[in-house]
Order: structure tokens, then C-alpha cells, then sequence
């Protein structure tokens, strides 16, 4: 179990590094990092939002990653065109450690999955 965390937060550390080069700016954490995601997945590009609207992006992330694993499904837009998601199966009682950890493995695969990144190999060659 060991390995497979110290390989989890490599990953982790090459896709902000990544999510830098593209961007310009490492993400502090996973909320940053969830707060991205939640605003690419609302598709209004960048703009100012509230304190509860950045919330909202993070909810969204959240689904949207938790939904790889069918924790959420998506019931559409409201008017405004912001997502709303169902839940359609419990998660799993964990630790904040481990709830850390079952989103960075979603962040990675959502990274995977809609923008076809996979963390470089380590013999290869760049």
C-alpha cells in the first residue's frame, strides 16, 4: 500500500506541474486544483465568482470526478447553465487522509480521461 501512495502523489506532483505549464500557476492544492476542474466542467471560462459560487465549482469538480467511479450521475443544467449532479451510490466512510487520496486518484484519471495526459514514464525520454 505504501508504493502505491508514494506513486499516487508523484503522479500527483507531475499533474500540477503540468496544470503549471499550461497554466502559468502551480495550484496550491487539491482545492485549487478541484476549483479548475469545476470551472472547465461549467464552461463559461474565466471569470469573477463569489465566495458561494466557488464552492459550487468545487461541488461540480467533486461530481464530476466521483462520477468516473459511479458515486454521481449528471441530471443536467439548470437555467444558468451551471451542472447539477445526483447521487447514486454512498461513498465510502474514509479518513480525511484517505478522502484525499480517492480524489487525487479521480483528479488524475479526469485529467487522463478528458485531456488525455498520463504522467510521463520515468525511462522516458524527454
Amino acid at each position: 500500500m505504501f508504493k502505491r501512495d508514494l506513486e499516487l502523489e508523484k503522479n500527483w506532483q507531475l499533474l500540477l506541474g503540468e496544470i503549471d505549464r499550461m497554466l502559468g500557476q502551480r495550484p496550491k492544492d487539491l482545492n485549487g486544483v478541484l476549483f479548475l476542474i469545476g470551472v472547465q466542467e461549467l464552461g463559461k471560462g474565466h471569470q469573477l465568482f463569489t465566495k458561494e459560487q466557488k464552492q459550487d465549482l468545487m461541488h461540480i469538480a467533486i461530481c464530476k470526478v466521483l462520477s468516473y467511479s459511479g458515486y454521481y450521475t449528471i441530471e443536467g443544467l439548470d437555467q444558468e447553465g451551471w451542472p447539477h449532479w445526483r447521487m447514486i451510490k454512498r461513498l465510502p466512510r474514509f479518513d480525511l487522509l484517505e478522502q484525499e487520496k480517492l480524489l487525487k486518484m479521480h483528479v488524475l484519471e479526469y485529467f487522463e480521461k478528458e485531456f488525455d495526459w498520463t504522467p510521463p514514464r520515468e525511462n522516458s525520454i524527454s
